[in-house]
């Protein structure tokens, strides 16, 4: 069992408030999510509980987390810089790790036993299989709590699957922050939500015992309910006031007009607007009593422009005899015709290939330049130079109305105005991604190539982003593990595998 205690943690840059007054208790065997918009402090919280000490520099913090003997397990976002070289078998056989057990775990996530004694640097790997040997590493230990950041980050559907049982099985606690709406839906028994008001000056935090989609719908009708009453009883109280207002105008026209030859009528006028003043301050303070309209953090708003392209109309034909990184085969015989408005998506085991055959993709529509095409990367960086701003990313030409448009459309998905204004590097990876949705949003393409578009938003902006991709005229050629992203957007599978590409 941990615990937290008056936890509050804010943002050193802009003084933003991530965590107000939290506290909570995870009791052993239980499975909590923390869910947010991006930037208001999800993983933060995390490395919080961890080591406070991490964070130093970046956010102020207080409060206190009491771990009573429990041995914490903490998977990371990213692979630590420090281990990017390590050599794969160095990296599993550190500090002596028991060979049947790392053995028993590397066929538990579907890595070959021989990943043992492989010579491949860990950041020659696929982003899913950097997951699964960090995974493999933490379980080692054998922690009484698992600390999870993204852990569906690159997972295969078939790992992901097996993560899904074993955190529903296991018999640690953990408390995790996951995209992944399946995953969270199915595992978490208790949700920490951590809001922002539109301002982001105040931060409000809940801890419900409760299932997601339980909390959730609890919330909606929550807010309901609040919303309803607040307005009723501001219905009432301005019916109220409106009379009152009648009363002491017309009290106070009597005593405009009252006879100064009637002082005895003059003095009960007084008396009647001594009483009616005080009736006006016993309101103000009713109205201070009122039920608040409720607060509730808005999702994403954002639209793509119209595109017009026959259904019949040949995008691309790409024909690839083998598929390489280096001296690598990854995958042979791969054939794939995309036409206009398709919305095809593309699965398949780590390190098959996927990333390596959309940049294939991306290569063959430049070559082509049929048609205006957007290519959104795994890692956005690619695509972001670092010492730029969001503001000078979308209006390049620093035109006046393009920056005010810039600006108005960074609103929309509640960029603050310090965000909008500061390098790229700073912004936090859910950020970066709802920055190249921009980018598309503001310029019309017809084809877009995505690899993981949905991996670094919240499972609060994931369902906005899938709506706006499903209605999209244009052609999408996608890599996910996004269980609703591929169920609602695309409407062709394929698989990759070692012999090509296979409709499912």
């Amino acid at each position: 069992m941990i615990q937290g205690r008056n936890i509050n943690i804010s943002r050193i840059r802009d003084d933003t408030p991530l965590v107000c007054d939290l506290s909570f208790t995870l009791n052993d065997g239980e499975k909590a999510v923390i869910i947010g918009e991006e930037g208001n402090g999800k993983s933060t919280l995390l490395r919080f509980i961890v080591d406070p000490t991490s964070i130093d520099g970046y956010v102020t913090y207080s409060g206190d987390m009491l771990l009573n003997g429990s041995k914490l397990g903490y998977l990371p976002q990213t692979l630590p810089q420090s281990d990017r070289d390590v050599l794969v078998s160095e990296y599993l056989n550190a500090n002596g790790a028991n060979q049947r057990k790392l053995a028993q775990l590397l066929d538990e996530v579907c890595l070959p036993a021989d990943m043992l004694f492989q010579t491949r640097r860990m950041d020659t790997l696929s982003g899913g299989e950097k997951v699964k040997l960090q995974l493999v590493r933490v379980l080692l230990d054998e922690p009484d709590v698992l600390l999870l950041d993204e852990p569906t980050n690159d997972l295969d559907l078939g790992t992901l699957f097996w993560l899904e049982d074993f955190l529903c099985q296991c018999e640690q606690a953990v408390l995790f922050v996951s995209h992944d709406e399946m995953l969270i839906e199915k595992v978490a028994m208790m949700v920490i939500h951590l809001e922002q008001t539109p301002s982001k000056k105040e931060c409000v935090n809940t801890v419900a015992h409760l299932p997601y989609t339980d909390y959730m719908e609890a919330r909606r009708r929550a807010f309901d309910k609040q919303t309803q009453i607040a307005r009723k009883e501001k219905s009432q109280f301005d019916a109220k006031m409106e009379r009152f207002r009648q009363l002491f105008e017309r009290v106070q026209f009597e005593q405009r007009t009252i006879s100064r030859g009637d002082p005895s009528g003059g003095r009960l006028l007084k008396k009647k607007m001594h009483t009616i003043k005080s009736m006006g301050a016993r309101f103000e303070k009713e109205k201070e009593k009122l039920t608040k309209l409720p607060v509730m953090e808005q999702p994403i708003f954002l639209t793509l422009p119209e595109v017009s392209i026959p259904r019949t109309k040949e995008i691309m034909r790409l024909d690839i005899d083998k598929l390489t990184v280096g001296e690598r085969v990854l995958s042979k015989n791969i054939h794939l015709e995309v036409f206009g408005g398709e919305h095809i998506g593309i699965i398949g085991d780590n390190g098959v290939g996927k990333t390596t055959l959309l940049r294939r993709v991306d290569e063959e529509l430049k070559k082509l330049n049929r048609l205006s095409h957007f290519y959104m990367p795994q890692d956005y960086m690619e695509k972001l130079p670092s010492d730029m701003t969001a503001v000078d990313f979308l209006a390049p030409n620093a035109d006046k109305a393009a920056v005010t448009q810039a600006r108005t459309t960074l609103g929309s998905v509640k960029f603050m105005r310090e965000e909008m204004t500061c390098p790229v590097s700073r912004l936090s990876g859910g950020q970066r991604a709802k920055l190249l949705f921009l980018k598309f949003a503001l310029e019309r393409y017809s084809v877009l190539v995505l690899d993981e578009p949905t991996r670094n938003l919240s499972p609060l902006s994931n369902p906005v982003i899938r709506n706006i991709l499903e209605d999209y005229d244009g052609a999408i050629i996608s890599v996910s593990h996004d269980r609703k992203y591929l169920a609602q957007v695309c409407d062709k599978l394929f698989r990759l595998t070692k012999d090509g590409l296979e409709q499912q």
